[in-house]
């Protein structure tokens, strides 16, 4: 035992210090406090980095730790996000057996003679805000059905089913460390990289502690690309369908998959036009049982009246809401010089068309038939729509993060922790964005991301031009 402590005396300092950071992070901080925030975050992603240096091959000691971290925050109430209220208010509704697509919590409160009674209504409408009131919900069907296990089995009790809801989410990380070190063996990686998603402090923080469903999508996906670099293609579909049904995201990345699902003996090249032809009978498969997948889990809310406001609601994300934005800003700092207005509505609808195109564009052009280029195109994918879009909570950086595990990309890990200059919006006088650290988060994760493709090594021509094989997938 002694020789045990005396050789990991040092990981272990690191690890109780963690232990005293998350601590004060789950139980001692408040939002508006961004000094303390910062401080605390800087310093677990320092531990956290020496952590993983140095136990590299100890991969039930860093795992434990992944495991104790997030049980620090079992019974905390998230104190950087207050959208748990409205999960709480959709599994309560949902529990009722009303749909919370086509009734909004202010209607609630509009109409009390509606024939059934949400418990505790009141304080969750003041805890997740007017502006979530206001508005249908958008979460999908899957993500609903966990929202209502936490409300019934939790009760009146609001600590009890944020314990669920956090118990669920924990559950999925445990999902993603084993799937996603099976991932890493299938790609002759090192398995201990899982551990820059699983013992990272964004993700312990923003999905354990403010119980964002990030990771329970994150999850579905996962086992769905183990299934599929193990060729049970079905499997891979529906446990697809299942992830887009918790979170949208994995919508971006079907169309990667046209040239990895034909079959390499089957897909020939014209001579005459250069273009692939594919296994059509393959992909119709595959891509049938994602959508009927997802179909049969919106089937139990599914009217006129849902679609019109499934829809509207999504659509407010790209035309009415901004926040920690890059690209976007710049185009709407453009658009007051000229016009004197924001605009944000017409912006709002052309940036989803330019994502569409590039997405188009590497399914088409960028030969994803192998595992590594195939999770290398979801990378850029979802970096590059990030980029162009008007609003980027930090929670929504667990996908790229967790890509860039499969590949030989750093700059989401630097995003990681770039993105708690986001939380400078939340001063004690109200919400208000400090564009210098929007900036400055943007700055550090574009100017590596440039310096891990451009500069880093020797810089020649045969090197740079290397550096332009995403294109045809050369890796």
């Amino acid at each position: 035992m002694l020789k045990a402590i005396k050789l990991y005396k040092i990981p272990i300092i690191f690890a109780l210090l963690s232990v005293v950071f998350y601590f004060n992070f789950a139980y001692n901080l408040h939002r508006s406090d961004f000094l303390k925030l910062t401080t605390l975050y800087t310093a677990l992603f320092f531990f956290t980095y020496l952590l993983i240096e140095k136990n590299k091959l100890n991969f039930w000691f860093l795992a434990s730790l992944g495991i104790v971290f997030r049980l620090l925050f079992i019974c905390a109430i998230p104190n950087l996000s207050q959208d748990f209220y409205r999960f709480l208010w959709d599994g309560r509704l949902v529990a009722q057996g009303m749909s919370p697509y086509i009734l909004t919590p202010e209607m609630y409160f509009q109409n009390l003679e509606l024939g059934f009674k949400i418990s505790g209504a009141q304080k969750l409408i003041e805890g997740m805000g007017t502006l979530s009131a206001g508005h249908f919900s958008n979460y999908p069907p899957v993500n609903q059905l966990f929202f209502a296990i936490a409300a019934f089995l939790g009760g009146k009790s609001l600590l009890a089913s944020v314990v669920i809801l956090r118990a669920i989410i924990i559950f999925a990380d445990f999902g993603i460390l084993y799937f996603g070190k099976k991932i890493l063996e299938k790609l002759n990686l090192f398995p201990n990289r899982i551990f820059w998603y699983f013992l990272n402090p964004f993700i312990i923080i923003e999905l354990t502690g403010n119980l964002h469903f990030e990771g329970v999508m994150l999850f579905f996906f996962t086992v769905s690309i183990y299934f599929l670099f193990k060729d049970k293609w079905i499997w891979a579909a529906i446990f697809m369908g299942i992830s887009i049904s918790v979170k949208l995201i994995p919508l971006l990345f079907l169309p990667l998959f046209l040239k990895f699902l034909s079959n390499k003996d089957a897909t020939t090249k014209n001579s005459f036009s250069g273009i692939e032809s594919f296994n059509l009978m393959a992909i119709l498969k595959v891509y049938c049982t994602v959508g009927f997948t997802v179909m049969l889990t919106f089937l139990p809310f599914f009217s006129s009246e849902f679609i019109r406001n499934f829809t509207s609601t999504i659509a407010l994300w790209f035309q009415n809401f901004e926040f920690n934005a890059s690209i976007y800003y710049l185009i709407r700092w453009i658009g007051f010089q000229i016009v004197g207005w924001n605009i944000i509505e017409i912006v709002g609808k052309i940036l989803p068309v330019i994502v569409f195109l590039f997405v188009l564009g590497l399914s088409v052009f960028r030969k994803n038939r192998e595992p590594k280029q195939l999770l290398t195109a979801m990378l850029f994918v979802i970096s590059f729509y990030f980029l162009f879009s008007t609003t980027v909570h930090p929670w929504y950086l667990a996908t790229p993060l967790l890509l860039s595990v499969f590949t030989k990309y750093k700059f989401p890990i630097v995003w990681s922790f770039a993105v708690v200059f986001s939380y400078s919006a939340y001063g004690e006088n109200g919400f208000q964005e400090n564009l210098w650290f929007v900036a400055m988060e943007y700055c550090m994760v574009i100017g590596f991301a440039i310096w891990e493709n451009f500069l880093k090594g020797r810089i020649n021509l045969e090197n740079f031009s290397k550096k332009f094989n995403f294109i045809s997938g050369k890796e």
